[in-house]
C-alpha cells in the first residue's frame, strides 16, 4: 500500500468516525450516551489504526 492510499484510508475513516459521532449525538436522548458513543468511536478508531500499523509493520 503506498502512503496516498493510507493517507485516504485514514481519511476515510476519521470522517466516519466523525459522522458517527455526530450521528449518535442528534439520536442520543441524554449526555452520558452522547459522551459514552464518542468514547466507543475514539476508541474503534485507536484499534483500527493500532491493527493497519502493526499489519504494515510500523
Amino acid at each position: 500500500m503506498n502512503g496516498h492510499g493510507f493517507g485516504t484510508f485514514m481519511l476515510g475513516l476519521t470522517a466516519g468516525a466523525a459522522a458517527g459521532a455526530a450521528l449518535g449525538m442528534t439520536m442520543a436522548p441524554s449526555q452520558r450516551r452522547v459522551k459514552r458513543a464518542a468514547r466507543k468511536a475514539a476508541k474503534h478508531v485507536s484499534e483500527a489504526v493500532e491493527t493497519l500499523t502493526d499489519a504494515m509493520g510500523m
